[in-house]
């Protein structure tokens, strides 16, 4: 089923969101619906606070374009993107390589804005998975950067947030047009 995005400006989006301690069928077809609304949207992913849901869950796919990483090893062994995506977790926890770089980043949640995020080259994540796995993986590229992304929303963290203050400072008036905008619908 898909689910309506929430939009910038709804509480939801700035709370940190409640550990999964038990994935029952309602976190099963939570995570299915997070998955169809994402590609309905044309995204890469999805988290649950943007539906709405203030749980630490949330979902990928970078399937789309395998040469988006050059680096990616799961549980210490060298893997094809596409034989994690799509890539459905919760209660992630990432570190960050200290080596940073400037990319164009938009959410599903912040419609018609994109800016330039500086965020680590590279991220290694412990994240478990709903049938009580753990993966382990060490990455870089484009699924480096959206799993810091869809990890930020769980901690209620917007990408705008993480703008340098001269964007924030050019960014002002539209986000607060979009504010205007989103408390009206």
């Amino acid at each position: 089923m898909i689910r309506e995005i929430l939009q910038y400006g709804h509480p939801v989006l700035r709370q940190r969101c409640r550990q999964v301690t038990l994935v029952d069928s309602t976190i099963q077809h939570l995570a299915t619906d997070m998955l169809e609304t994402m590609v309905d949207a044309h995204g890469v992913g999805l988290a649950a606070p943007q539906v709405g849901e203030d749980i630490r869950l949330a979902v990928i796919d970078v399937s789309h374009d395998p040469a988006c990483v050059s680096l990616l090893k799961v549980n210490g062994e060298d893997v094809a993107l596409q034989s994690i995506m799509p890539l459905v977790f919760i209660n992630p926890h990432l570190t960050s390589g200290q080596e940073k770089e400037f990319c164009i980043e938009g959410c599903l949640s912040i419609r018609g804005i994109r800016a330039e995020v500086r965020r680590p080259m590279i991220v290694k994540a412990t994240l478990p998975q709903l049938d009580g796995s753990v993966l382990e993986v060490e990455t870089d590229g484009l699924l480096a950067r959206v799993l810091q992304h869809e990890t930020d929303h769980l901690n209620g963290v917007l990408f705008v947030d993480r703008l340098t203050a001269v964007a924030k400072v050019s960014m002002r008036n539209r986000l607060k047009r979009l504010l205007e905008e989103n408390a009206q619908s």
